[in-house]
């Protein structure tokens, strides 16, 4: 196994990475040159090969996500896929030319892997599954994650299951489809208006209704033959949630594992059923979850089951600010992936 020798340890090394100094729209984002320390005691060091984006790190940008940035000088960044260039003392489980991927289970504002170079805890990462490339597997780790803990862990979907999905066009709305499909569930896809229909059908969602136009407790109701869903995975919350409530039948469960309208949520009274608050941190943050997250997405992914939706992919660091403005537009479907 390949350590960094006593003259890596003692020189200084420096990578590229996006940082942010202030709150505030896509174009805070500068890419800077920062220290890169030698991996030390249970640590690795990455080469990063793509990056995947995130809503999270939108709302982090903006100064609206659940924990702040500390500023000036902010790291960015959960998701990444590269290769192990060297290992601290004790890592036995990872050696230099290992395929990774970041398990985004850190505080990014800290360990941001949006960088050409990151040094991470060995328990921040995951293998990447053989065979899979970077940027497919910058585009795999959280959505899927997500999906599968919220949905499988949390909500205790099971095959027959009807379960609406709400912001089914994001990265993480595109990989319940098929985590559900694969469990065999029945996906019921929601989004905004009629330009995504298509394109959802296509990905697998047995049903896809329009909010700007349809009601989703009526929908899901006819669509259903009047049982309601078993589940509902819903990424927005808001005065909204109480409708997704309706549409459950009785004893379902709703799962809010976002929060994108921040306004207070209102708890549906369609009783009995059970609210639940899903954090993929959590999950993964235990060694057990992790292996069991990463079994179902490596396998998955080995059978095709399990396809990243790619909506573009931008080359290098500097298409960081693009990248942001194009997750802003709201205009794509699936992830946002920067090759480094």
């Amino acid at each position: 196994m390949t350590t960094w020798t006593t003259q890596d340890m003692t020189t200084r090394q420096t990578t590229r990475a996006v940082l942010f100094h202030e709150t505030g729209g896509p174009e805070v984002l500068t890419v800077e040159e920062v220290p890169l320390p030698a991996p030390g005691p249970g640590e690795l060091l990455v080469r990063v090969e793509a990056i995947g984006l995130n809503r999270a790190e939108a709302l982090f940008r903006a100064g609206t996500y659940y924990y702040p940035a500390t500023l000036p000088g902010s790291r960015l960044g959960y998701e990444a896929a590269g290769v192990v260039e060297a290992v601290g003392p004790g890592v036995t489980a990872y050696s230099p030319g290992d395929p990774v991927m970041a398990a985004a289970n850190f505080d990014f504002g800290v360990h941001g892997v949006h960088a050409e170079r990151v040094v991470l805890p060995e328990e921040y990462v995951v293998p990447r599954p053989d065979g899979v490339d970077a940027v497919t597997a910058a585009a795999a780790w959280l959505t899927y994650s997500t999906a599968y803990g919220g949905m499988v862990e949390a909500g205790g979907l099971r095959p027959g299951d009807p379960v609406v999905i709400t912001g089914a066009s994001s990265g993480v709305g595109t990989a319940a489809i098929q985590v559900a499909r694969r469990i065999g569930a029945v996906p019921i896809a929601t989004t905004r208006g009629e330009g995504k229909r298509r394109r959802l059908l296509d990905l697998g969602a047995a049903r896809v209704i329009t909010t700007e136009s349809e009601s989703v407790v009526k929908e899901v109701r006819r669509f259903t033959g009047g049982r309601g869903a078993r589940l509902v995975f819903d990424a927005v919350g808001g005065p909204g949630f109480a409708e997704l409530g309706d549409a459950l039948g009785p004893g379902g469960t709703a799962v809010l594992y976002g929060w994108l309208d921040p306004r207070p949520a209102t708890v549906p009274m369609n009783w009995p059923l059970t609210v639940r608050g899903y954090a993929n941190g959590a999950v993964v943050a235990d060694a057990e979850g992790r292996a069991r997250i990463a079994g179902f997405i490596g396998s998955g992914l080995r059978d095709g089951t399990l396809a990243p939706v790619i909506a573009e992919t931008f080359e290098g660091l500097e298409r960081i600010t693009d990248a942001h403005w194009l997750m802003e537009s709201n205009t794509h479907t699936g992830k946002i992936v920067i090759r480094v």
